[in-house]
């Protein structure tokens, strides 16, 4: 009997499993399939790269197919949101792998990609729709979908949703789902904004939690540049080139710095490409695609665009601009030391950023060992991290906004954003 047998999956999704060469599973599956399986309402608390698709997508999958329905036209019958589109197309790409020899149907929505076509997608209907809140509110509005056959509701990286803002858009989405429904959120931290969505959605959820949250993996290693604003680009093409052949991932706080530090790598030789928030989908998959395959070697991203990104051979992961959610350097850093294998999270900090810095060490409960450069003191610190929940994506002081400007600061994200 394999461990995953030993689970209680059907013997066919077993035999999908053995064939996509899954054979032990992860500590998060190994808690939460059983429990799923059982009809349980779910918070599964563990970081990136443990395997959380697995965790909740096996036993739904197990659920729909022991059901031996269809859906209805324009309909689903269990539907996954996710914060960003990379991760809806990354947890759309392991469930087909999942689903492959079976009838089950799986669909994703996201913005940035035509609604027609998505229209078009949704009129048999499907099994399993993943989508972005955003998207998804407007097929709704179109009638391009209806969600009342779904008995089955996943909130995947449900912390940064909050943090984008999308709470909103769960209130108006999940009283459109099928009662009763088994609901499953999955997250990495835990905010204190977490326990009321879980008391909103969840009904006496279990709770399942493998490692603390706000705790790096064991295999990643930490260490941090204190260095000049000035100094940063240089530090960073140094460091580079002491790995010419690793995957490195480079987090930039805004998106306009994203793309003009990729642009400098590029002029200095470096196999590098940009994902960020202006960057068309087509765009965004193609510089994926090419760093998943090694072409290229550097992927200089933002917060939003990096959440989809699932590839174990990242080796280093730069935090070139400290985020001003303190709770973000943990997904930062989750892109390495994936799949067991080792990783180096190094950060930055300037004079002004000390105090993000110190948030990210509380939140972690470490002290980041300091690899050059003299500690500023404390006084230099400029005000301190956000923490997540608070749907002012984006970061900034808002104190200096005219009112006009603060007012519209407040009411979310745009849709198109998601």
């Amino acid at each position: 009997m394999s461990q995953f047998e030993a689970l209680g999956l059907s013997p066919r999704l077993l035999k999908s499993l053995a064939s996509l060469g899954y054979e032990v599973p992860t500590p998060i599956q190994a808690q939460a399939i059983p429990l799923i399986l059982r009809g349980r309402d779910l918070m599964g608390l563990a970081q990136t790269g443990t395997g959380k698709t697995a965790a909740f997508g096996l036993p739904l999958i197990h659920h729909l197919m022991a059901e031996h329905a269809r859906p209805d036209a324009r309909s689903c019958r269990s539907l996954i949101l996710a914060p960003t589109r990379e991760l809806a197309n990354q947890i759309a790409d392991n469930l087909r792998g999942f689903t492959r020899g079976t009838p089950l149907t799986v669909t994703v929505v996201v913005g940035g990609a035509s609604l027609n076509v998505q229209t078009r997608n949704l009129q048999r209907g499907t099994d399993i729709l993943v989508a972005t809140p955003g998207r998804l509110l407007d097929l709704i509005e179109r009638r391009a979908v209806t969600l009342a056959a779904a008995r089955f509701l996943v909130l995947d990286e449900a912390d940064q949703m909050l943090d984008m803002g999308f709470i909103h858009a769960l209130r108006r989405i999940a009283p459109l789902l099928a009662k009763p429904r088994q609901t499953l959120l999955f997250s990495a931290t835990m905010p204190k904004q977490m326990a009321e969505l879980s008391a909103a959605y969840l009904h006496d959820p279990e709770r399942v939690q493998v490692s603390p949250p706000g705790k790096a993996a064991d295999k990643i290693t930490q260490e941090v540049h204190f260095v000049t604003q000035a100094g940063k680009t240089a530090l960073l093409k140094e460091l580079l080139a002491k790995h010419p052949n690793s995957l490195s991932l480079v987090f930039a706080r805004t998106k306009h710095g994203a793309e003009r530090l990729m642009k400098s790598l590029v002029a200095e030789g470096f196999r590098a490409a940009s994902i960020h928030g202006n960057k068309s989908q087509g765009q965004r998959d193609r510089a994926l695609k090419g760093f998943r395959e090694g072409q290229i070697r550097i992927l200089v991203a933002t917060d939003v665009a990096a959440r989809g990104i699932d590839i174990p051979d990242v080796r280093q992961v730069y935090n070139y601009d400290l985020p001003e959610v303190a709770e973000n350097y943990v997904h930062r850093i989750g892109r390495t030391a994936r799949a067991g294998k080792d990783g180096t999270a190094i950060a930055f900090c300037t004079p002004g950023d000390i105090g993000l810095l110190r948030a990210v060490e509380k939140i972690m409960g470490i002290k980041v060992a300091v690899a050059s450069g003299e500690v500023p003191p404390e006084s230099a610190a400029a005000p301190k991290a956000r923490s997540a929940g608070r749907g002012n994506h984006g970061g900034g002081n808002t104190a200096a906004k005219p009112r006009r400007q603060r007012s519209r600061a407040r009411r979310g994200p745009s849709r198109k954003a998601a």
